[in-house]
This record gives structure tokens, sequence and C-alpha cells, in this order.
């Protein structure tokens, strides 16, 4: 209360109120409807202080208001903002709001797509498109003062994420960022090598949720509560959350066999009552099938609902069945208003392509309130499906994981199908950064009170797992970053190659690899301390007992040498004598737990080595089987035979012998015994050992006599010092061996690549060829074979149809790979070109190999895949899409995505190509028109 306060303190009220007024926070929060949270504030104030942020925060807490700060003060500075995002579809939504708030001339929208209001003083981007502008110089670059980073944790993405370090080592200083990641559990880390390379950056970490979350298993009718008390929401409190115990007792009934009557031998009596409701409660467990799930939530009231399939298949078949079922969420004044909207955002589809697209199907789910969304689907049907469940139109969504990167989708509701997923390799877990990503669209702030993550029971699962991946919130942000053939030119073109290699040793991926080496540079020193106490402690007064030590120790490990070689040796020669052994042998076993007569029943040789004939399969060698003189049939192993083995006797063996039989096997023993019973093997005559005739260990025997400290009273305590140091100094030199393979990685994969450039004469020293700069402007995956291409001319002459086909195969990756088909190609010159291109690469993959430049590592050029030419070549030839999708055997939104990264790559050779006596750019022009039509041409900018 103001009356409570002295004047003096009321009059310091005034002033700070008053100072807050004065900043540009006061008015950019009035222009929200709701109080900004504290770690919201907390950036904002750093922004307007000069500072660089790093907000890490939960999916769906509102950090993207920081970036709209960021715009709100370059344009009351009368600066450049730009607003990066790492998805086109997360480029367009944020585009939209931005319009909407400030107007669509002060807002512009650059992706590989669309080009809209390119000047204005804030552009939303993809990632790439900044980079590529920083590396062109662009102009637009001219009065920039705040870069929006949204979702900078993508930097840990395999293939994309050098995109983002790059931007940032590379923007300029007088840029403030701003970078906006989800929760990492190394946020610190990353801020302190923001902090090395752009200055003065402020890390703001918020665990927690706006909105608390519930986490479920739904098994059967019953939806479980996975704690036992949820007493954490969302991060607020602290009291420990333990797994509920019907889950655990539900996983060990599951798991449990069926009643043993052994067990009641144990001790361990089950009354038939106790088995009975055993029964009966395993009778409820089962796995809700796809309508019961969404039925069950909209009885809760936990709709709107989105369900992670991971699979496009899976989310197109969930949305059948939903119908089948007669599932309908929607009333009728819903439905009317669904049908308005979509026929508004699809009016521009040629109705011919409408059944091809399965517009029908799709537009009845939607009345229905149920959508599937995965990256399949056509970008407008996808954008059509976000904006209805925005409005509450759609209400259960079942999508794949793609639906989790950004895209500002929240639901009540959250369903996980399964804790598998495949990775693209293989069929994994998901992380708990996945679980936190996917969980993290549950409750609607300012709509929920609460959110819901629902996990459906699978057989086999173990809930102490899945409270491991719901309580563990954080995942540790790693560098993906890696040079590239275009990123060196470039590099090399604007800082020379010495400053390049400094910039590079800049980036988070050498900060992470040299911070790693610290607490091996710091046990380093301490080994250095230790072995200079073992030098003193070994210290005699006769002599230099370290070269003495080192006598003692090339002695020793000489004999050791000798040993091995003689044992191996003996190994060799045993192993040899059983390999000729034959059936019916009689023969004396040396040692083990059979030891003595047997009978060989079997040489036991391993499959393709008989009769002398090497071709072994496993190391064991032979495993002869043999009839013991104590009626045992044994498959004896080579470490029964120290020594070589002669046979004693030979036998016949009985066809009617059965090893099975007791009084076949009594008989055989029998005669045995009468036959070789009475012969006593030779005594195998120790051979003499072959370093009593080595001369080089006679040679050390006789300087270790004659060294001084061989004759020290304190000699043998000497020697204990002298072996501790040894040790001791050994395990520095491998610590020393790991530093040295962690420090300057990134400088030294910059070195192989400079050299595979120099090579082939795109580097001159600090010189960039004509060559060079060619690639320079050639950015993707296989941006040297693109260069070596067009210096090889193989594009020349080539129709727009046929260039199109040839470049589709820089770009396109098959999500499954099929070697077992051969694709199906344009004939003529297209088919001659793409041969050539593989040609090319083949050439590529042996420099690289030579310079050890590694693929596994994330760079150099992988195999073109032409998997897309023929769908993309009867595109580009006017063939109509239903023939072509019919042919390619592949979804619209596929489609549509390669094609429009066809059109990027190939705008880029247009600018790239030699301007004289060459078609390759004129025809790359007219392929871009060839392909950008119809349904790939339809604007997801609306």
């Amino acid at each position: 209360m103001t009356e409570d306060l002295s004047p003096a303190e009321r009059y310091a009220a005034s002033r700070t109120r008053a100072a807050e007024q004065a900043t540009a926070l006061a008015p950019f929060r009035e222009m929200y409807d709701f109080a900004l949270d504290p770690f919201q504030i907390e950036a904002c104030q750093a922004l307007e202080g000069g500072k660089g942020v790093l907000v890490a925060a939960p999916t769906g807490s509102g950090k993207t208001i920081v970036g709209e700060f960021a715009v709100h003060l370059a344009l009351a500075k009368g600066r450049k903002c730009f607003y990066t995002t790492p998805i086109k579809a997360l480029s367009n939504q944020k585009y939209a709001d931005l319009a909407k708030r400030y107007g669509a001339d002060k807002v512009g929208l650059l992706t590989g797509d669309n080009s809209v209001n390119s000047e204005a003083p804030v552009v939303v981007m993809t990632t790439e498109v900044l980079r590529n502008m920083l590396y062109a110089g662009s102009q637009s670059l001219l009065g920039l003062g705040y870069v929006v980073m949204d979702e900078v944790h993508y930097l840990s993405d395999r293939f994309r994420g050098a995109v983002w370090e790059e931007v940032i080592i590379h923007l300029p200083e007088s840029v403030t960022l701003v970078s906006l990641s989800a929760t990492v559990s190394n946020a610190e880390e990353f801020g302190d090598w923001l902090d090395t390379v752009r200055g003065d950056t402020e890390v703001i970490v918020a665990e927690h949720r706006p909105v608390p979350l519930w986490q479920h298993v739904l098994a059967g009718r019953r939806m479980y509560d996975l704690f036992e008390e949820e007493s954490d929401h969302g991060g607020r409190g602290v009291a420990k959350r333990e797994v509920n115990p019907d889950l655990v007792r539900m996983a060990r009934m599951e798991n449990q066999r069926t009643y043993n009557p052994r067990e009641r031998r144990r001790g361990k009596m089950i009354r038939e009552a106790d088995r009975e409701r055993e029964r009966r409660q395993r009778g409820r467990i089962w796995t809700p099938a796809r309508p019961e799930v969404i039925e069950r939530l909209d009885a809760e009231g936990l709709l709107p609902a989105i369900t992670f399939i991971f699979s496009r298949a899976g989310c197109e078949a969930a949305v059948q069945q939903c119908m089948y079922a007669g599932l309908r969420l929607n009333n009728d004044a819903a439905r009317q208003r669904v049908r308005e909207i979509v026929e508004e955002r699809t009016a521009s589809i040629p109705g011919e392509d409408l059944h091809v697209l399965g517009y029908y199907e799709w537009l009845e789910g939607l009345e229905r309130g149920i959508a599937a969304h995965h990256a399949g689907m056509l970008p407008t049907f996808k954008e059509v499906v976000e904006e209805l469940f925005v409005r509450g139109l759609v209400k259960a969504v079942f999508a794949t994981e793609t639906l989790a990167l950004g895209i500002n989708m929240p639901a009540r509701s959250v369903v996980l199908e399964k804790l598998v997923k495949w990775n693209g390799e293989q069929h994994a877990d998901i992380t708990p950064g996945e679980y936190t990503q996917l969980t993290g669209r549950a409750g609607r702030r300012g709509i929920d009170v609460e959110g819901h993550a629902v996990v459906l029971w699978q057989r086999g699962m173990d809930p102490g797992a899945l409270a491991g991946l719901a309580g563990t919130r954080t995942y540790p942000l790693r560098s993906s970053f890696r040079p590239s053939y275009n990123m060196a030119v470039n590099l090399v073109h604007q800082f020379g190659r010495h400053r390049s290699r400094e910039l590079l040793e800049t980036s988070f991926a050498q900060f992470q690899a040299d911070k790693s080496v610290v607490g091996i540079s710091r046990q380093v020193r301490k080994n250095e301390e230790g072995l200079d106490g073992y030098r003193s402690g070994m210290t005699c007064h006769l002599g230099d007992f370290e070269e003495y030590a080192r006598l003692r120790r090339d002695l020793k490990d000489r004999e050791t040498d000798l040993a091995k070689q003689g044992a191996a040796q003996r190994r060799a020669a045993a192993a040899s004598s059983l390999e000729k052994l034959k059936p019916g042998d009689v023969i004396h076993v040396p040692t083990g737990k059979f030891a003595g007569l047997a009978l060989v029943l079997d040489p036991g040789l391993p499959a393709g080595r008989a009769n002398g004939h090497r071709g072994f399969e496993h190391q064991d060698g032979p495993r002869p089987l043999v009839l013991t003189v104590e009626r045992q049939v044994k498959r004896l192993a080579s470490m029964d035979f120290p020594i070589p083995v002669e046979p004693l006797e030979r036998m016949r063996i009985p066809k009617s012998f059965n090893a099975r039989s007791p009084q076949s096997r009594r008989d055989l023993a029998s005669a045995l015994r009468s036959k070789a019973g009475h012969i006593v093997p030779e005594r195998h005559r120790k051979q003499r050992a072959a370093a009593a005739d080595d001369r080089e260990i006679a040679r050390l025997r006789t300087e270790l006599r004659a060294h001084p400290c061989h004759g020290c009273d304190e000699r043998e305590d000497h020697a204990r010092w002298a072996e501790r140091y040894h040790r001791l100094q050994r395990d520095t030199r491998q610590l020393e061996r790991r530093i040295e393979g962690r420090t300057n990685t990134i400088a030294r994969t910059f070195d192989r690549i400079v050299a595979l450039l120099t090579e082939l004469d795109y580097l001159r020293g600090d010189e960039v060829t004509e060559h060079g700069q060619r690639l320079a402007r050639l950015y993707g995956e296989l941006d040297l074979l693109a260069s070596e291409c067009l210096r090889d001319r193989v594009w020349e002459g080539l129709t727009p149809a046929e260039l199109a086909a040839c470049v589709s195969a820089l770009v396109y990756e098959a999500r499954q790979s099929d070697d077992a088909v051969a694709p199906k190609l344009p004939s003529g010159k297209a088919k001659a070109a793409l041969g050539e291109m593989i040609h090319i690469w083949g050439r590529l993959d042996a420099l690289e190999e030579e310079l050890k430049i590694n693929q596994a590592e994330g760079v150099g050029q992988r195999e073109p895949d032409l998997g897309f030419a023929w769908a993309v070549y009867m595109w580009a030839s006017g063939k109509g899409l239903d023939e072509v999708l019919r042919e390619a055997e592949m979804p619209a939104g596929d489609f549509v995505r390669w094609c429009k990264q066809v059109i990027d790559v190939l705008g880029q050779i247009a600018a790239a190509a030699p301007r004289e006596n060459s078609t390759v750019a004129k025809n790359a022009r007219k392929a871009v028109d060839a392909v950008l039509r119809g349904v790939v041409a339809y604007s997801s900018v609306g």
C-alpha cells in the first residue's frame, strides 16, 4: 500500500515507474493482453541494454515474445531485423503473425520458395537464406541491427546444424543476436561460446512450464497417472515423484509366466483366488484402438489432441479408422464453417488435381474434426489443417514428429502411440529430448489450466523407463558443425586461408572439443607431478637407473614375445595334428577333464576346411567328437590339446553305433580298452626354450649385469619406483594422444578440404580461381559435384526437362534405399549426362578417400540419387499430376518438396553457369519455369 510508504519511498517508486515508462519495453508490454513472465522481462531488458541474449525455455512457454521484442526495437530505432527459422512452414507462420501485428508493408518473407517484400525492415527467412546472404555480401545486410534465431537448438541437427554456426560466426559485430532454444542442459556452455564469438550475451534459462503437464498411461478402459503424486507441476515443486504402483504391478503381471507347479517346491505358494484375480486383471489390459482413444479423450474433455504416430501411412490409416468407426467431433455449424474455409483456401487448385490429391476424402475427415499432418501432404493441405486446429474446428490430429518442430499448434492433450521410432537407420527408443519436444505441445497458454501427455500401453512397457523419459526435461546441445567445400572457398575469398582457419577454430564444435580437453589436460598435469615424484624415488647413486630400468623392461618384453611365439607355435602344431585325425583314430587326450584314451568319432573340422583345404568360417579350430574309455561322448576343444597329438591305433566304428545309446557306448568303450588299453603314450619332450639361444636376450643380460646400478643394494626398491614411473608415463602419453586428437579437429578437416580444392584448381593459396568463384555460388550437399559438372560441360545441350532430371540427382535422397530396383531414367542425352555425373562422383570419392575426407563425419560428397529424375523429367515435360504421381509412386507433399528443392538448385546453377558459349544458364531458367507450375506453384503464403 502506497499509504504505508514514506514520502521518500513514494518518490523513489514514482521515479522507478517513470523510468520504466520511458523504456521501449513499456509500450511493447501494452501490445499484449497478458502480463509477461519474469524470464521474458529479464531477456527484453537485457536486449534493450544492448546485450545479446540466449533464452532456453520449454516449448509453449512464450520465448518468441523475446524475438518479437527484437523486432519492436529494430523498428523503433530505424534498424532492420531478420527473424530466422529452421523450416519454411514456421517462416510462413511467423511472417503471417508479424504482418498482422506490424502491417504487411513492414514485414517481408524470404524462403527457398517465396520472396515477399524482401527489402522490408523486418524479414522472416530460413536460416540457409541468411547464410547465403552473408557469403554473397548482400546489400540487404546494410542497416541490420538484430537477428533472431528461433529454434537455435537446431544446430545439433546432423544434416543442417552447421548453418546456424556459420551465421553466428559470420554476422557483423554490430548485429545483436537473439537466440531462442528449447530447454537444453548445457545452456550455460552454449552461452559461454556465444559470449566468446558474439560479445556480451545474457543467458536466461526458464524451467517453469506456464501450463502444468500431467503424464498418463492409457491401458484398456482406464487412464492411469504415470506418477503417484504429481506435486511437481511444470517444475514448480520439489517433491519427489514415484511411479504409480498400479502401473508397476500391471507390467509385472503382464511379464509373469503362467503358473508353474515347480514354484510350489520353491516355497512360492500361489492361492487359486490370487491367480484368478490376476487373470481378470490381465483381461483389462490392452492397447486401445485409435478411435477408442479419441472417444475416451472426448469423454474426459481432453480434446483437442495431437496423436504422434511415427509413420505417414500410420497417420493416414488412423484418420480412415476413425471415419470407419463413425467418429464425428463437429456439429453441423462447425462442419459448414470447415467447408467454407477449405474451399476458400483451395480455390486456386485446378479441379482435375483435387481428385489426384485425395481432396474429397481429406475434406470429409476435416468436416468430422479429424485430420492427418505429415511431410507427405501438400503444403496447402497442411496449412489448412493447422489453421482449423488453432480455430478449434479440427479436434484430433494424427501427426508425425515433424509437427513438433516449432509450428504453433498447441493442444490440450498429446498422445504417443509408441516410444520407438525409425531414425533413418534403425528402430530406436525416443530420447528424453524428443519426448520433451513432443509432449511440449500439450497445454494451451491462456486457454487450458493444465496439459495432458498420454502414452498408450504397449506389451512389454516399462513404467520406470517411461518415468525416466518424462522426468528428464532437458537434453544437451551438441554441435554438428563441419566445414564444406562451399564454406571453404567463401571463407578463403573473404578472409584468406590463415584467418579462415582461425575463424573455424571459434566454432561451437571446437569450443566443445576444447572444453572436453580441459579435464584431460588437468589429469596430464597431475600425472606429470607424479612422474617427478617417481623419478626421484628411483634415483640411484651408482648410475642412471632410468636407463637400467629400460634394459630390464626390454629384456622382459623380449622374453614375453618369445614365450608368446612359442605358445603360438605349439597351438599351431596341435591344431595341425588335429586336422589330420580321422574317424577310428585312437588318441591320448593329454589334459583336461577327459584326459586319457579316446576314440575319434568325428574330426570336427570347421565348415570349409577338410582334407587339408583351408577356409575357416570361425576361429575355434578343429573340435573332435570322441568316445572316452569312461563311455562318454564329448566334443573336445583346442585347449584340451596343448601339444600335438598322434594316433596310437586304428579301430573300426560299427555302422550301427549310436552315440545316444548307452549300450552302444558301453560296447565301443569296452572294445577301445581291449584294443589300446595296454598302450602307454610317449611322453612329450619339452623343447628347449627359444630364449636360451636368442642373441638379443643374451646381449641384454650382458648389458644388465655390466650396468653400475646392477650392484646397488636398493636395486629392487628403485625398480618398483621405475615400474610405477613407466606405467604412469604410458598412461600420460595415451592422454596426450587423446588431447591431440581433439584439438584443432575442425581446422585439420578444413586443411584437408583446402588440399583437395587446391588439387582441383579451385584455390591457389589465398586466391580463389574462376572455378572456385563458381563453387562459392553453389550451396548444397553436392556442391563440388555440381561445380565439376559445370566445369566439364556435362549439362551442355540438354533440354530444360533433361537438365531438371540431372539436377534432381544433386538434391534427392530416397527415404529408404532400394538398391535392388534400378530407377527409371529419361533416355538419350539425359541418361548419358546422369551416367557422367556418377563417373565424376566416383573420381571425387576416390580423391576424398586419398585425403582422408570422411563422409561418416559429415564431410564429403554422398553418391547422387537418381530416384527422382524420371518424375521431375515428366513434370517438366508437361505431363499431368495424376500420371506423374502414379509413375513416381510418391505422395504429393514429397513430390512438391523435391520439386522446390530442384528449383532452388536450378536457380543457383543459372547464377553460377558460364555466360559465354554455354546454354546451361538459359536452360536452367527455363527448367525453373517448367517445374514451377500447377501444384508446385501454389503459393504457401496467403
